[in-house]
């Protein structure tokens, strides 16, 4: 498969994005908050979900940003730990005051960073590099 490149500007395009970078990994270093840019972007390594489908175990460097971010708070991580790694599990938006709401990154182990936004626009990029991988991400119910 190609690169991949897709927007987010509702709660239905955020799924799809969602979807593809479920148990994304990255660093808490991957991740900045520019207030005055009124941005919040991240690079993962995100497990390549299509490829994984067709018998083959890749993960993909891929960065995401929001733009129109007024506010940023995270909650069970702390950002100065700058090696702590995350597995982000969802992406979610909750919508306030429309077009304004809340995008919540849901990692593993109960850490999140929630975004309080003007109104959705995220953009999801593959950036480069792909690598095989020993083996899938699995879940337990």
């Amino acid at each position: 498969m190609d690169t991949l490149k897709l927007a987010a500007l509702d709660r239905d395009d955020l799924a799809v994005v969602s979807a593809h970078l479920q148990d994304a990994v990255l660093k808490v270093a991957d991740m900045a908050w520019l207030p005055r840019e009124k941005r919040f972007a991240f690079v993962a390594n995100r497990f390549d979900w299509e490829s994984a489908a067709s018998g083959a175990n890749r993960r993909r460097r891929t960065g995401v940003r929001f733009d129109r971010v007024k506010r940023a708070q995270f909650s069970r991580l702390r950002p100065d730990d700058k090696e702590a790694v995350l597995n982000l599990l969802a992406v979610t938006f909750e919508e306030t005051d429309p077009p304004s709401g809340f995008v919540t990154l849901v990692f593993s182990g109960g850490a999140a960073v929630r975004l309080e936004l003007e109104c959705l626009e995220c953009e999801m990029r593959d950036l480069g590099p792909v690598w095989e991988t020993a083996s899938q991400p699995r879940h337990t119910d």
